[in-house]
């Protein structure tokens, strides 16, 4: 060590102070992946007749639905496509998706369960809307 020169001992810290920036920014490009994947940002409820729920892509394929919000004309000078709410499913959750399904088919009128999500990834779904539960109503 005592022969290192100048040179060697710049090289050295430099290389230190370059892995620990990047060990830094791994850490903080991963907290932040896991904070827009898994982090909510709103919940609610949504009431309406199921028009569709589809599978849908082409290399990720995913559930994608849209609630008709049945306001009849409450939203002036809005057009009907405006009245209405898109979302997603997570493709596990087969039960929902089934009963989706049969709601849609039944004309149904049903509350959406649903949470927002900060960002969409396109393996997950189309839009930042998921729906987590289906209530039908009377």
């Amino acid at each position: 060590m005592e022969n290192e020169s100048l040179g060697q001992r710049i090289a050295r810290t430099t290389k230190k102070i370059v892995k620990r920036i990047i060990i830094f920014l791994i850490i903080i490009g991963v907290a932040v992946f896991a904070f827009l994947y898994w982090g909510v940002y709103e919940q609610g409820v949504m009431a309406g007749k199921v028009l569709r729920i589809t599978k849908k892509g082409f290399i990720f394929k995913t559930y994608e639905g849209k609630l008709n919000l049945e306001t009849f004309g409450a939203l002036k000078g809005a057009s009907p496509i405006a009245e209405s709410f898109d979302f997603s499913v997570e493709a596990s959750e087969d039960k929902l998706i089934q009963e989706l399904e049969a709601v849609a088919l039944k004309g149904d009128r049903v509350n959406l369960k649903f949470i927002k999500r900060y960002a969409a990834f396109p393996w997950r779904g189309d839009t930042r809307y998921f729906v987590v539960g289906v209530e039908r109503l009377n």
